[in-house]
């Protein structure tokens, strides 16, 4: 009976963001019926798809025990390059977004080199990189509000077979990172770093390399979801991105990404993304206090932390009881 016990536990605790998911929709749903209506449902995956391109580049970060701090900045600049070069050039908007992706992966590559090279703690170099990246934007636009051509918006605002882009964006990053997480050497290089650095390294892998790579991967993610997100509104101004990095950490660990690296799947990492914004549009539709909405999001936040916790205090202590001692 204990043995059932134990395992039912573990059972919860490896699927507690679809258990928060599937209690969240249900108690949103009995509330306001209007809420489980396709055209929502549709809004909340569109709605949740900027914050989760963002939260699957975050996943490769996590994985390696690390962190960036930065991604609401890069969210920011990096569209606002590419919309300067697509001014200047009179470049399309097709051709905006490779730039503003690439405009991402340098900057990523930046972190990369504050971390592996100099060897910050990657909170304080993340951190002091999100101050530099904003900076920078405001610099070049002298905090004034930059608009978009009219074909911008347009662009943004397609679909196909009516399906709006974003939620197409969505689906292509979140299928080609799992391909690498799960079908490529990188991807388990990715775990095993995050499960043992000093292992990884005594295994031979280029530790240094794997990292920078994850970096610049979560960083261009940042770039596409900032990208995609202008599109909407066509105009970026200077607090555009300011506190998205903690929705897509929050996405991340919500869907049991974990926080001490080794754990997790971008899968999981989308599903968070979703169940934020599920939150967010069900207190908008049960008529729940402004003012509340943030507490609210901050406790379910707390509960995927603290399940993440317990979850690998478990984790650790059934690998010491499987370990054999040395005969």
């Amino acid at each position: 009976m204990m043995l059932k016990k134990k395992s039912l536990t573990d059972l919860f605790l490896q699927n507690a963001t679809y258990v928060m998911f599937g209690a969240v929709v249900l108690y949103f749903g009995v509330q306001q019926t209007s809420f489980l209506m396709p055209d929502s449902m549709a809004n909340i995956v569109k709605q949740a798809s900027f914050i989760g391109i963002a939260a699957i580049g975050m996943t490769f970060v996590l994985l390696t025990a690390g962190i960036d701090l930065s991604v609401g900045s890069v969210m920011y600049v990096a569209p606002l390059i590419a919309g300067l070069l697509m001014q200047a050039l009179d470049l399309p908007p097709t051709m905006g977004l490779f730039i503003a992706i690439a405009v991402g992966g340098v900057l990523g590559a930046l972190n990369a080199f504050f971390i592996v090279v100099l060897r910050i703690v990657p909170f304080i170099a993340t951190l002091s990189s999100l101050f530099l990246f904003r900076g920078f934007g405001t610099w070049l636009t002298s905090s004034k509000q930059f608009d978009f051509a009219d074909e911008f918006r347009a662009f943004g605002l397609s679909s196909l077979f009516h399906i709006p882009l974003p939620i197409w964006m969505f689906a292509l990053v979140l299928i080609l990172a799992h391909y690498m997480l799960s079908h490529t050497g990188f991807g388990r290089q990715v775990y095993a770093l995050g499960n043992s650095q000093e292992g990884a390294r005594k295994a031979g892998l280029k530790t240094a390399s794997i990292q920078a790579r994850c970096y610049m991967m979560c960083s261009a993610c940042a770039a596409l979801s900032g990208y995609m997100l202008i599109s909407q509104i066509g105009r970026l101004d200077a607090g555009f991105g300011e506190g998205s990095e903690f929705d897509v950490i929050a996405a991340a660990v919500l869907g049991g990404v974990s926080l001490f690296g080794g754990v997790g799947s971008v899968f999981n990492a989308a599903v968070g993304a979703i169940l934020i914004q599920t939150v967010k549009l069900g207190l908008v539709f049960t008529g729940v206090n402004l003012y509340a909405q943030p507490i609210m999001q901050g406790f379910i936040i707390f509960l995927a932390v603290l399940v993440d916790g317990i979850r690998d205090k478990r984790t650790t202590a059934l690998l010491k009881r499987t370990i054999r001692p040395i005969q």
